[in-house]
């Protein structure tokens, strides 16, 4: 702990302002513009989730999660609207968004310790790791699949006047 405040000051600071970071910064994410999380490459995605997928079982509780983004006007990374290219690099955008503002989260949470005594300021790191990951976890598994599905899209799309002529 490096300020010194009385224990109500800790409890209330805590108890009101780790919400608020949740909300906050995700709804100061929902308003960066959207060119700030486009993709800078079309290179081919390496993976396409199946790491995420085997590793940490994403498709078991990524359903537990909630989804804040429509709360503030964002889009909903529930299920998928559409297979348009144009729908999937907004979509991919969204996820690479949503894993900035948990980030952020983590780090602006994990702030929270420089008033909260040993062990407690213990309880605060777990609660921004716990709050966090598995969101950045899911996120980044959406997307890598959403990038694998354009690009499997995009090589049909040039695929098919080859096959056409032959």
């Amino acid at each position: 702990m490096w300020i010194d405040l009385p224990h109500l000051w800790i409890a209330i600071l805590n108890c009101l302002g780790i919400p608020a970071a949740h909300l906050l910064v995700a709804w100061g994410s929902t308003r960066l513009p959207s060119s700030v999380f486009r993709a800078r490459s079309g290179r081919p995605p390496a993976r396409d989730g199946r790491l995420y997928e085997k590793l940490f079982l994403v498709r078991r509780w990524k359903h537990l999660l909630p989804d804040a983004a429509p709360w503030f006007g964002g889009i909903a990374k529930a299920t998928l609207q559409s297979a348009d290219p144009a729908y999937l690099d907004t979509f991919a955008a969204e996820t690479r968004r949503g894993e900035f503002s948990h980030w952020l989260q983590l780090l602006v949470i994990s702030a929270f310790i420089l008033w909260t005594p040993f062990p407690a300021a213990l309880a605060i790191i777990a609660w921004a790791i716990l709050s966090n990951l598995p969101c950045i976890i899911n996120l980044r598994h959406t997307r890598l699949r959403i990038r694998h599905l354009r690009f499997r899209i995009e090589a049909r799309r040039l695929i098919a006047p080859i096959e056409r002529q032959s």
